[in-house]
């Protein structure tokens, strides 16, 4: 397996800023141990996502006296991440059943989790074997390694991505909202930047704001974000990003909508006019389809609001955003439960074959997903489209070699300084110093 490997140094001067366990060599804490009989299972989360899965696939599976206390805290401003970090520095003083048992991570601080023992080996202490793991798509597994080769979190899903486009709006402007016609119609930046003249001229935008399309761009880097000496390294890929963005926006290509604003939502529903979005399967389930609603307690039917009047093709370029895996917190007492978590959610074909097809996800299972792929299946969402098929070929491809623990502090802070630029308030040459300056008040270890 190729893992995915970063500075023991770096990370120990990250680590220290962001979680407040230090150093690789010496940690605040050693290892707690793990160990079974905990009569609560404590979950950290950051919204409904895991749970609504874990509660149609997992909650049954559970012994009866086994209580499931659900921690929430919103991810916005790192909320989720201090409370599980301040959690996991007095893991060793809690009791045991107050102590975290399960958490979530996403893919941008991933690599904050793996090289640490707050973090358990998913094979050795929770009992996973290599037959298990085997259905699953390699890069999932990349993520989660540390640099001794130590798997440290599993994912029930994979995420491929595209272009999700309104149809009604394609026939307007294209003829057609067929995504055999579509798909080769906007599969290069240059059709995509034609068919936003067409949407511009008849009244619609193409992109709901500046952000929109960025992880086309930045999943698509062929170099890491931080190099080796520590210093903050800037893609071309990023540079398109920034001139297409500030292109669209002076033109009026997109609406000036940031991303999960009310405004960017806005854009789905049935009053909507913006041509497209893009993400991966998990954005359509979680953000697109309920904001489409028009009536938001009515069912999920084509004709409420925009629902089914969505469609999917691969886009300009293939990319992936995202994915949430699950970890073992060290000084669980519920070993037991977390494994039967794992291996119902992220190991079993048939839940991973019906969560693709109740909750339109992507699973990370191949074989399953080459079965939904190659089925009847229909998401009502995108007008009956099996969409599956799209991403098959596309997550084998998947490759998050250049992925670091800094991803989530420099795609956060290179969209909002760069909003400013957009919106003609400050010269792109200020919006850079911004972005450098914003950064280091994070990572001091870093420079320009």
């Amino acid at each position: 397996m190729k893992k995915i490997i970063f500075s023991c140094v770096a990370a120990a001067t990250a680590l220290t800023a962001m979680l407040g366990i230090a150093s690789c060599s010496k940690q605040k804490r050693g290892p707690i141990g793990v160990s079974k009989g905990g009569k609560v299972l404590n979950i950290y989360v950051w919204n409904n996502e895991f749970k609504e899965r874990f509660n149609s696939y997992v909650a049954e599976k559970l012994p009866a006296d086994v209580k499931v206390n659900w921690v929430v805290n919103a991810s916005t401003d790192n909320v989720y991440q201090k409370k599980l970090d301040d959690a996991l520095l007095r893991q060793a003083k809690t009791e045991k059943d107050k102590r975290v048992d399960i958490f979530l991570v996403e893919a941008d601080y991933a690599l904050k989790y793996v090289n640490q023992t707050a973090t358990v080996d998913v094979k050795k202490e929770i009992g996973l074997t290599d037959e298990q793991l085997a259905h699953q798509y390699k890069y999932t597994q990349d993520v989660m390694t540390d640099s001794n080769g130590v798997l440290k979190g599993v994912s029930w899903q994979a995420t491929p991505a595209g272009l999700i486009y309104r149809r009604s709006i394609a026939k307007a402007v294209l003829g057609t909202d067929d995504p055999e016609k579509v798909g080769p119609m906007l599969d290069t930046w240059e059709k995509f930047d034609s068919v936003a003249e067409k949407a511009h001229n008849q009244g619609y935008f193409m992109l709901s704001g500046y952000d929109d399309d960025f992880r086309a761009f930045s999943d698509n880097m062929k170099t890491a974000w931080v190099t080796k000496d520590r210093k903050i390294n800037i893609d071309p890929q990023i540079t398109k990003w920034i001139e297409q963005t500030k292109k669209y926006t002076d033109l009026g290509y997109n609406n000036r909508a940031k991303l999960w604003s009310p405004e960017s939502n806005k854009g789905m529903t049935k009053d909507g006019r913006v041509f497209c979005y893009f993400g991966p399967a998990w954005f359509i389930d979680f953000t697109m389809a309920g904001n489409s609603l028009e009536d938001k307690d009515g069912p999920k039917v084509k004709g409420n609001g925009s629902y089914g009047d969505w469609a999917f093709c691969k886009g300009p370029q293939s990319f992936s955003w995202g994915g949430t895996w699950i970890c073992a917190a060290d000084g669980t007492d519920n070993i037991d439960e977390i494994k039967t978590v794992m291996e119902v959610l992220c190991c079993d074909d048939e839940t991973m074959t019906d969560l693709a097809k109740s909750y339109g996800d992507f699973t990370n299972n191949v074989p399953a997903m080459e079965a939904v792929a190659n089925s009847n299946y229909k998401n009502e969402f995108l007008g009956g489209q099996n969409h599956i098929k799209f991403f098959v070929e596309a997550a084998k491809a998947i490759d998050r070699s250049n992925i670091s623990m800094y991803d989530q502090t420099m795609s956060e802070k290179i969209q909002t300084s760069m909003a400013d630029y957009y919106n003609g308030n400050v010269t792109l040459e200020k919006a850079w110093e911004n972005f450098y300056t914003a950064v280091t008040e994070v990572h001091s270890e870093l420079s320009k």
